[in-house]
This record gives C-alpha cells, structure tokens and sequence, in this order.
C-alpha cells in the first residue's frame, strides 16, 4: 500500500529500550537475556504496530544492512553502498548479479507478509544462491511447528536457525532470513523487520576467551541471539528516529514544491531506502525528478547517498 505524504496519524515519539535492556547489560543466563531482548523489541513493536508513513523506508534500509553482512557471509566484498549501486543503476529487467539477488532476498523479507509456503523457500533459496533439495523444503514444516510452540520468539528464532544447518550445513544464510521471518511470526506483526542478519558478525557470537564464533547448536547460542536482538533493537530504534525527523522535514517542504508528479518521488522516498535521481514515473520525466530531488536537497529533506556528480541516489 503507497502511504500518503502527510499522515494524520500522531508524531512519532521515540520510545528508548528500558534502562536494564541496553547493550552493555550483563546476562550470563539465556533466559535473562531473553528477558532484555523483550524489553529492546517493545519500542519497535509500538513503530511497527503505529504504521507510520516512513516506515517502508525503515525496514528497507534494515534490509540493506542486513543483505550487507549476508554478502559478507558468501565470501563477497560488496559493502552497502555498492548493493544499492547494483540495485538502482541497472536497468528495467536487468539481473542485478548475486548480490544483488541477495538484496533482493532481503528486500522482499522487509515488504511482504510472514507467511511461508515451499514456493517461498524455494524463491529465495535461489535469490541467496543456495541449490534447491528435497530437505529444504521439509524446513517450511519445521518453521510452521516452530511458530505454534508456545517457545519464546528469540529461542524460535534460533531453533530455526539450527535446523536450518542441520538440513543443510551450506545454507546458513537462509536459516538468518527465516530466523527474521518466524520472530515476525512469533510477534504477530504483519511485515518482518530485518534484524538478525545484521548482526552476524557482532562480538555477542564471539566464544569466550576468543576460541573461534559461536554457533547454532553451540552452548550459548540462545543466548547470544537474544543479545543479538538487544544490539539489533537499539540500532533499529535509532534508526527510526532518525528517518522519523527527515519523513517530518519531508512534509514540512511539501507545500513548496512545484513540480509536476512530485507525489510520485515523495512516495517513494517513504517506502524505500533510496531512489535514483533519474527516476523515471508516468507522472515524472527524468529531467523533472533531477529538479525535484535538487530542490529536496536545497531544503535539507533528502541526503544525496552517492558521493557522485552522475547517476546521483537520494534517500530520507
């Protein structure tokens, strides 16, 4: 659904993890930090349940941080920048490449509902370049029992991310994204929000004593997903704070734009985390969205995200 450029619904008013959920907390039990990761998750339950106007660029660039570090799992080089890059500057129908594909993975977990069925799995087994099997597909029933436990959803999360590895040992990746799409389930919200993924490579899967990351099926997995939840939470948080005041300069500067089509731009900007300066709509010529979207910048509502002086992107 296209959100409209000005919502009448309230201002968003960042809610902060409580005190005792923060980071830096010391849980030396999985059960208590399950107990912070509930505490981190609460803020976003209230943004995502609010359905504010920016929220799709929100999880759009949660989707990019997380494909960032899923890209770095495959044994590729590309950072966050070259994935939009690959995302924006191709052309209609063009393959964006494999990772680009892996993007694509994740912008679909960030845009669609969290339901899963063997299609699914089979479509986005291809997106992250992991070869279809037979046992794959028997992960769409272990997901549907996991999500009828009454287990907590960060312990569900990584009961699905050890069977994931336990089918296949080669397709860690997937078992990232459905580990996102099941603790959306658990949490009963509509669309899933990136976030586990992102965290890959965070200290909390670090073992003691520096003896090599831990593991699904390792002693102490549960509990360093659930502090990874906690890390994830608290950027996520930010991060919405921070599209939430850009979203609000956006329709501040509204009024003051002439430009023929410009919904169709402002549209876009609420629902993905960037737009090529060169768009193109059926309202919108390019010449039209490059004076648009110089305009934006001139009133400090949209940042230019390339560094170049051609095939420019702009975003909140």
């Amino acid at each position: 659904m296209i959100p409209k450029i000005v919502s009448p619904k309230p201002s968003f008013q960042p809610m902060p993890a409580p005190r005792w959920a923060a980071p830096p907390t010391f849980a030396a039990e999985a059960s208590d930090a399950a107990f912070m990761a509930g505490g981190a998750l609460y803020p976003l339950d209230q943004i995502v349940r609010a359905e504010f106007d920016w929220v799709g660029a929100w999880r759009q660039r949660l989707a990019l941080k997380c494909a960032a570090a899923a890209v770095r799992l495959t044994g590729r080089s590309e950072d966050e920048a070259s994935l939009r890059d690959a995302w924006l500057l191709r052309k209609p129908g063009d393959d964006p490449g494999p990772a680009g594909q892996i993007l694509a993975a994740w912008k679909r977990l960030a845009s669609r509902s969290a339901a899963l069925d063997v299609d699914v799995m089979q479509t986005i087994a291809g997106m992250l370049g992991i070869k279809w099997d037979e046992p794959l597909a028997t992960l769409v029933q272990s997901f549907d029992d996991l999500g009828l436990t009454g287990s907590a959803a960060p312990f569900a999360a990584a009961a699905i991310m050890r069977e994931t590895l336990a089918t296949r040992p080669d397709a860690e990746v997937l078992g990232w994204w459905l580990a996102d799409l099941l603790l959306a389930q658990k949490l009963r919200w509509s669309v899933p929000v990136p976030l586990l993924m992102g965290q890959r490579f965070s200290s909390v899967f670090r073992a003691e004593g520096g003896r090599g990351r831990i593991r699904p099926g390792d002693d102490g997995f549960e509990r360093a997903i659930c502090l990874a939840l906690v890390h994830a939470a608290t950027e996520a948080g930010r991060l919405a704070t921070e599209i939430a005041r850009r979203a609000d300069r956006l329709a501040a500067v509204t009024p003051k734009l002439r430009s023929k089509g410009a919904d169709d731009g402002l549209r876009l900007l609420l629902c993905e985390d960037a737009v090529s300066g060169s768009l193109q709509t059926q309202n919108l010529s390019r010449f039209a969205s490059r004076r648009l979207f110089e305009r934006l910048q001139q009133l400090d509502a949209v940042r230019e995200l390339s560094g170049r002086p051609t095939f420019r992107i702009y975003g909140l």
